[in-house]
């Protein structure tokens, strides 16, 4: 395929898959009370970067990013929340793009987008967000703003992480050509 038809087809795909993971981040199955749900928003993120890779991957994550931010930044109060919670959190989903030509990529970049987007929330709650920590969270005295944000962050994330690894290892033997984009120009492994 030419490589300006082949840059079309990877825009034109991309905004179907980052409008995909807008819809699918309102099919919230869980919502924490100061931001951060349980959805399979991601998916359509880690299916894009495991076809196109990391540039248009991060391409990707980063509209998407500002999607959430606009349509569900309701969370944000201030702009190191604006930043760090909405767009560097959800750009870091593309990294999932690096692994996109390795043997079993798609589930690497699963964790890799999943472990990166949780750091971004980890550092963010325990700086941003420390002054709102609770007492008690899970049952737990409240001590330390890190734990808090571990605990607070990855209750959801680590949810988040395990639908797309499910629903992923599901779709992957029907969709394997499509998720790996060999359809587009060959294989790539």
């Amino acid at each position: 395929m030419q490589k300006s038809k082949l840059t079309l087809r990877a825009l034109t795909e991309g905004a179907v898959f980052v409008a995909l993971a807008q819809i699918l981040s309102y099919l919230k199955l869980f919502e924490l009370p100061q931001g951060g749900s349980i959805t399979v928003a991601m998916l359509p993120i880690f299916i894009y970067c495991a076809r196109w890779g990391f540039g248009p991957g991060m391409l990707a994550s980063f509209v998407y990013s500002l999607l959430q931010l606009f349509l569900d930044g309701a969370y944000a109060w201030g702009w190191q929340s604006m930043l760090g919670d909405y767009i560097v959190a959800f750009t870091a989903l593309g990294v999932a793009g690096l692994f996109h030509r390795m043997k079993g990529g798609f589930f690497i970049g699963i964790l890799a987008g999943c472990l990166a987007r949780f750091l971004v929330h980890y550092v963010v709650g325990a700086t941003v967000w420390a002054e709102y920590m609770p007492d008690s969270f899970f049952g737990m005295t409240m001590h330390s703003p890190w734990f808090y944000s571990f605990l607070y962050n990855g209750s959801y994330m680590f949810i988040d992480m395990i639908l797309c690894l499910v629903i992923g290892a599901l779709i992957w033997k029907p969709l394997k050509k499509f998720i790996t984009g060999e359809q587009i120009s060959g294989p790539r492994h």
